[in-house]
Formats: structure tokens, sequence, C-alpha cells
């Protein structure tokens, strides 16, 4: 007997989230389908193996098969990144949260001053957000963008960097549209004496697939989600120099963790061989040029986007000249089967509950198989719902048979 006879009330609630994502569009950036394959590694036997310690140095017994599942997924990483020599892989992160919080408490002290991107300008919770656990326990210090134009601004970041002295910069974002310039990153770092933490969560697939710079060539520690773009589990992956790995290593485990996911493990070696495919790498060129013909899709129906465009594959959309919030639309969008996210704008003077913007992204529809030609039609049906809320049923009915012509990976 299967889930749908021995619990039926769970395996149609499963179906239900399947019948879900398969017809509507999902343009939430960090969100994606996973290959059947990623999906039977992380459903697979490994989920019942305690494995606590790092391959040939276990402190249970019967690891030797997990053992080679573990050093498999970073042998895997390793090639995929491209990692030189001298580079160290941890994979045993839960989550995405969980391998910032490592790294911190791997390479800081309570207290001491980090430079990182504010929440509110495209930042993560874990960039020192002061409701998060980081910016209680550290004494983060953030950056932003300049207000005219939406980028960053190098050179304001120096002043700040050199005016509050940090032992760690942090960069990466969550809602930052535009190409990240690590190498000017590192420069700030090295006038400052500052260790180097680079989060790519959001960008790692187009990383990997060669369609925006690596970090690794100039930084000191990265990390990254193996979801997002990379198509993976929901896990997280630690890459550093070596003089970083035992304490990093230690503050994984025993430090934050007990015994390592072995299905999610699995299931990152079998993401990380699929991103080092042709496929993949025609996907994540494919993600950005859907990102950018989908900005500019909505720029010609009025929208005023954060940057006034994308270089990934996400954007950022500004409705303070529509006369609705961020959360308003979000819930109106929903309703016409268009899921994406309301989310604060740099200087928003909204609530963080109730923003000016609305987050979006082209991951996900990419790997329907969409291309420029499919995003311009979802640009006009997201103009269309916002002028008139009344017609939200029936663009989710066109969205529905729309998303037939389209079947989602893994479903």
């Amino acid at each position: 007997m299967g889930l749908k006879q021995k619990d039926p009330q769970v395996y149609n609630l499963i179906q239900k989230e399947r019948k879900r994502l398969a017809e509507v569009l999902e343009l939430i950036p960090s969100e994606n389908y996973s290959s059947s394959e990623v999906l039977e590694a992380l459903g697979s036997v490994l989920n019942v193996k305690y494995a606590e310690g790092y391959p040939g140095k276990r402190y249970y017994e019967g690891n030797a098969v997990v053992d080679e599942v573990e050093n498999l997924a970073i042998e895997r990483t390793r090639e995929a990144f491209e990692l030189p020599i001298d580079w160290h892989v941890n994979v045993q992160p839960y989550s995405g949260s969980p391998m910032n919080l490592e790294v911190y408490f791997a390479l800081l002290e309570p207290g001491d001053t980090v430079l990182a991107m504010d929440l509110a300008h495209g930042g993560h919770l874990t960039h020192g957000s002061k409701v998060n656990f980081t910016g209680r326990t550290y004494n983060f210090i953030h950056y932003g963008v300049k207000e005219l134009t939406g980028r960053l601004d190098y050179m304001e970041i120096l002043k700040l960097a050199d005016r509050v002295k940090p032992k760690m910069i942090v960069c990466g974002a969550t809602a930052y549209p535009r190409e990240i310039e690590f190498k000017k990153f590192k420069e700030i770092a090295e006038k400052v004496n500052a260790i180097t933490l680079a989060d790519i969560s959001h960008i790692a697939g187009l990383i990997v697939g060669g369609v925006h710079p690596s970090p690794i060539p100039f930084f000191d520690v990265v990390t990254s989600t193996t979801h997002k773009t990379l198509r993976g589990p929901r896990a997280g992956i630690i890459l550093c120099k070596d003089k970083f790995a035992t304490a990093i290593n230690k503050a994984v485990f025993p430090g934050m963790q007990g015994g390592p996911h072995l299905n999610a493990i699995a299931a990152i070696a079998v993401t990380m061989k699929e991103a080092k495919t042709k496929a993949f790498a025609k996907y994540a060129e494919q993600i950005v040029k859907n990102c950018k013909a989908l900005a500019e899709a909505l720029i010609g129906f009025g929208f005023k986007l954060v940057s006034g465009g994308t270089d990934n594959h996400l954007i950022l959309m500004d409705l303070t000249n529509k006369n609705m919030s961020g959360g308003e639309a979000a819930k109106l969008l929903d309703k016409a089967g268009i899921v994406l996210n309301k989310n604060m704008i740099p200087f928003d003077r909204r609530t963080p509950m109730d923003p000016s913007g609305l987050r979006l992204g082209t991951a996900a529809v990419t790997s329907r198989g969409m291309k420029q030609k499919e995003m311009g039609k979802i640009a006009s049906w997201i103009a269309a719902v916002i002028a008139d809320p009344s017609i939200a049923s029936k663009v989710k009915e066109e969205v529905r048979r729309f998303c037939k012509k389209f079947p989602a990976p893994g479903l």
C-alpha cells in the first residue's frame, strides 16, 4: 500500500499542490521546479541514516555508503563551480539561513562589525536584519543602493567600510536585479583588511551556467542555497579557502547542526551533475534573456522598474505610479494564476507587510521551456489585471490553458 491508501488526506494535499504548480505561472525568483531525479533522491532511503561527522570520521557505524554519497556531492560541487585546488566544500548545511549563521559562528565573535546590504534595499534577513539572530548578535552596518539609480555605489561602500572597519564584508542579495561586481568588493575588503563572504543563493545557477561572474577568484567564502536558479533541493553549501575549512566544518558540526540530511546531499549530487550539462548552460542563458524581455515588456506597459531593468533572473517593480500597493497587487495576481511576491523597494515609504513593490523572476517559467515571446504575454496579463481587477478569474483560466503547453519538470 502507498501513501494514497494509507494517508489519503496528505496524499490529496500533495496532489492539490502538484495541480496548482502545473496550472500557475510561478514567478517568485526564489522558487523553481526540480527534476524528477532530484525529487527521487530526496524521497530515497537515505532519509533514514544518521551520519554525524564527516566522511571517514563519523560518530555512527554503517556509513560506508553515505560517505560515498557525500564525497560525490562534494566532488560534483567542486566541478560545477570550477573551484581552485585550495578551496574546500561543505555540503551539510540544512538550508540558506543555517549556512550563513555557520560562517559567522566560525569566523566572527559576537559584537564584531560586519558590512552587508540592507534588507530594505535587497539584502537578506541573515545579512544582519535587526529582527534576525544575526542582527542581534553582530554589529551589522548596512550599505544600500543610490536612490536615483537603484544600483550599488561602490565608492560609497568603500567610504563606509573605511569608516567602520568591518571584520567581514558580505555581498549578495535577494532583490537586486543588477550584476554584482565581486572584484570591486574584493578591492574594498583589501583596503580595510576584511574577510569577504559572497552569498550567491539567488544567482548560483547563473554563475554555474556562465552568465554571471563568479566571486570565487576574489572572495574568501561563498555560500549558496541549492534550489532557486540551481533547481536542486532545499539545502545549502559553503565553499571556502582551505585556511577557513577547519573552523567552518566545526561550526557546521558540532557547532550548529547534528546529523546531515543525506537524502538532500544526494539530491545536491544530482543537481550538480545536471548543472554541468550543456542543456543547463542554455537554460541559464535563457533565464537572463527571458528576464530582460519581461522587463522590457513591463516597461512598455508603463511599469516602473527599480534600476530601470535587470541583468539577472529577477525584476523589482515599483507600483507607486499604479495607485496600488505591492500587497494588493500580489494577492490580485495570485487570483489570476500569476504567482509573485510583494517586496520593499529601496527608500520605500510603505511598510514591509504592505510595501510598494513586487518581486518577480523567470527561473521557474524558463524551466518550463518558455522563451521571450511568452514573456510578452505574461507582461500583458500582469498589466491587464492590475488595470482591471475584475478580469482576474478570466485571466486565471487563460493562464491555466497556457501552462498546459509548457509542462513543468518533476510534476
